[in-house]
């Protein structure tokens, strides 16, 4: 299914699930490269932009999280850049899907602030990834609540639900890792003039906005960074926390085993069927009692003086 936006001579054309006629289409109308055409029909291509005499073809991967609204996925963002259009190909970020729709409304109601963004090629690729970094933002704002939220439960919440979360946040924030580390090479690309883009830089500078995104992706990817090193503090404070935890349920085990042992040999002594001094006299009863209370009570402090120690 095609979808096109038009504002004077650019074009936007969104194919949201291409068919052999539309990458036919492609081929003859734009005469892009096959081999751009053959990633555009693959699902797992690495982050990269190939540049050709008069146009560019970009794979960008966003992250977002996925139905459970728990578990970060990444969706790639493919599209070709030309000086009178931008066409985004495939399954896209649902944000490139919703950028679409709105601007599509907005040039129909005359917006101008629309209008200025669909002025030319270069900014209307700003602008895609611009909304793009924002969503990124509040996904990474969302890891870092996270991260916090482990950091305050820590302390006060069950082992497994905190296991389960400590698991899951770091997964998270491994995947975003390897995504914003492979992707940065790629955007360094606009900064350093490597990509000049289609706009006479008398018209329009867009260096300053390419280093707008740049600036944005480098902050979530130095925050993705410092997460990363909190949770493994967190993971390594809460195994910490279960040994301990472990070690004084243990002890408490111990002292009571070793309190209980030398009683238990008294009274097995005294239960066998043979005969004892005073074994008539009921008076025998109530002084190995308290010989046992007494050798409770010496075992119970010295114990207590050992672990004061």
């Amino acid at each position: 299914m095609i979808e096109k936006i038009q504002y004077q001579t650019l074009q936007w054309l969104d194919i949201t699930n291409p068919s052999e006629k539309d990458y036919t289409m492609l081929l003859d109308d734009y005469h892009f490269h096959p081999l751009d055409i053959e990633d555009c029909r693959g699902t797992t291509q690495r982050p990269k932009i190939d540049e050709y005499d008069d146009y560019y073809f970009l794979i960008l991967h966003f992250p977002y999280f996925d139905r459970d609204n728990k578990t970060v996925r990444i969706r790639e963002v493919k599209l070709f850049w030309g000086r009178d259009y931008i066409i985004t190909v495939g399954k896209a970020h649902w944000v490139v899907k919703k950028l679409f729709d709105e601007m599509n409304e907005d040039l129909q109601e005359g917006d101008e602030e629309t209008q200025e963004m669909m002025a030319t090629s270069d900014q209307l690729l700003y602008h895609i990834l611009n909304r793009l970094m924002l969503e990124t933002n509040t996904l990474v704002q969302r890891i870092g609540a996270e991260v916090d939220l482990i950091n305050y439960d820590i302390f006060n919440r069950r082992a497994r639900s905190i296991i389960e979360q400590i698991s899951v946040t770091r997964r998270n924030i491994i995947l975003l890792n390897t995504t914003f580390r492979a992707q940065l090479r790629v955007l360094h690309m606009f900064e350093s003039g490597g990509i000049k883009g289609f706009v006479d830089p008398e018209v329009l500078e867009m260096d300053d906005y390419w280093g707008n995104i740049l600036d944005q992706y480098q902050k979530m990817y130095d925050s993705i960074e410092d997460y990363g090193e909190l949770i493994e503090g967190l993971s390594q404070t809460f195994d910490s926390l279960l040994t301990n935890r472990t070690n004084e349920i243990m002890r408490v085990l111990t002292y009571f085993s070793t309190i209980m042992l030398p009683l238990t040999v008294v009274t097995g002594f005294f239960g066998m069927n043979v005969e004892f001094p005073f074994t008539p006299d009921t008076t025998a009863f109530w002084i190995i009692l308290g010989a046992l209370a007494i050798l409770t009570t010496v075992l119970i402090l010295f114990f207590h003086h050992r672990t004061r120690q």
